[in-house]
């Protein structure tokens, strides 16, 4: 079965594996202690943090090992904060970032922090003007927040430019290089940095973080890190120089199956729209949203074919909040498919990924159709969609039947109280060329959305 949910983790590396084994003779001693089977341990976790060092581009005293690419996140953002709390209490991060991150943030401002979070375009790229202004409106920061690259559609983030920025600021650059790090060192003057070892093949339970010295940081409490599992580190630095020293060839195998991927999808499935940029994103990642489809059922759909993808979706089973990357991008959240390729993938499975995606978006499509029975009033300031009480993506599908049977400028009201729906029905305008008029009030918990026929 083709696996095509490299984003989320990875199979253990050969080199993480054969690393594991080797190290759980050697390296299952305090490295505290003095005695022979301390030393030992305590050489094969300094050579795996000098190894991981080397490729995170920094000193080894300026990287620690921690439980989880999470833990590292919310350490160096508490730290990192606890360190400035004298400069500033305003924390700056993108609208983009990883939950991790945006649960730091809520944190923050649960505790009296401030929490400014910055507009990213449409391709889910940093506006940097924003980040500019936003460090230069007189009010001190005390860190800002950037990921390298998106975990959703890919999209990679203009953190060298950010990192001058920051720098000419004062104010500490964290990146959250849990993407990207695999792939290449993070540009740029950054001061923290996080990652995670399943993201490129190593054991899970394994992240890094790398604070620069002369940054100001307070661990929280309590600062003692306890038993460190020196096996699993010791695979995670080994497995991150194996991926590494491949990664340029990966990149140039996997970029065209994605470029296919990008420009196939659009022509086989009406109505299905990639998302991320275009040309600045990971080689190894594509996002496409299909309309008039249920995330989640569409993921079944290709789970039952044999390809395991997974979606940012409005509509999947963990959530039914719209994704926060989608809706930040302003796209369409709905039948969202993320296909991250893992190496190895040939251009057959990508082929018959493909043949395959038509019949399965079909199928989900198909499920829904009986369902849609618009409920509509017509009135003098024009029609009325009554989709109250529905679900992603009914409402949007409701509009799309009923714009085609109205003259050309009517406008049309859609009521719903689907969260899904504001982030929604503005996309699908923007996608074919509607006018969009706005959200107002609506009676009960339900919000009105106004459309224009223009075309």
């Amino acid at each position: 079965m083709p696996y095509f949910d490299a984003a989320s983790s990875l199979p253990l590396h050969p080199v993480a594996r054969q690393a594991l084994l080797a190290a759980l003779d050697d390296g299952w001693a305090d490295p505290g202690r003095p005695h022979r089977e301390g030393r030992r341990a305590r050489l094969l976790l300094d050579a795996a943090r000098e190894s991981a060092a080397e490729a995170a581009g920094c000193r080894p005293d300026e990287l620690t090992f921690t439980t989880s690419g999470t833990r590292a996140l919310h350490t160096g953002i508490a730290g990192a904060l606890a360190g400035r709390r004298r400069v500033s209490r305003r924390l700056l991060v993108s609208s983009v970032e990883h939950s991790a991150v945006l649960h730091a943030a809520e944190a923050h401002e649960s505790a009296g922090g401030e929490v400014t979070r910055l507009a990213v375009d449409r391709t889910g790229r940093l506006a940097v003007d924003g980040l500019r202004a936003a460090l230069g409106d007189g009010d001190p920061a005390a860190l800002v927040c950037l990921q390298s690259a998106n975990h959703e559609v890919g999209t990679t983030q203009p953190v060298a430019e950010a990192a001058e920025l920051c720098w000419a600021a004062g104010v500490p650059l964290l990146v959250d290089a849990a993407q990207s790090l695999p792939w290449g060192p993070v540009e740029g003057d950054w001061s923290l940095l996080a990652a995670s070892a399943h993201k490129w093949g190593g054991p899970p339970g394994v992240g890094l973080l790398v604070v620069r010295k002369g940054v100001r940081f307070a661990p929280p409490p309590p600062v003692a890190p306890g038993a460190q599992d020196i096996p699993a580190i010791v695979a995670a630095a080994a497995s991150l120089r194996a991926v590494r020293q491949e990664a340029a060839a990966q990149a140039a195998r996997l970029a065209p199956l994605v470029d296919r991927i990008r420009a196939r999808v659009p022509e086989l499935v009406a109505d299905t729209e990639v998302v991320g940029d275009p040309e600045r994103r990971l080689p190894h990642l594509v996002t496409f949203s299909c309309l008039y489809a249920d995330g989640e059922a569409l993921l079944h759909a290709l789970d039952r074919a044999g390809f395991a993808v997974s979606s940012g979706s409005s509509c999947t089973s963990s959530t039914l909040t719209p994704s926060h990357v989608l809706r930040a991008m302003g796209v369409l959240s709905e039948g969202n498919v993320r296909v991250s390729l893992p190496p190895g993938t040939t251009r057959g499975e990508v082929n018959r990924f493909l043949a395959t995606l038509p019949e399965a978006v079909a199928s989900v499509r198909a499920q829904l159709a009986p369902a849609v029975r618009p409920v509509v009033e017509t009135g003098p300031d024009g029609v009325t969609v009554d989709a109250l009480g529905k679900r992603c993506p009914v409402p949007v599908t409701e509009l799309a039947q009923v714009i085609g049977t109205v003259p050309v400028g009517t406008v049309i009201t859609v009521l719903s109280d689907d969260e899904a729906a504001g982030l929604d029905i503005p996309a699908w305008c923007h996608t074919h060329r509607q006018t969009y008029l706005g959200e107002e009030g609506a009676p009960g918990a339900g919000r009105a959305y106004r459309v224009r026929r223009a075309r």
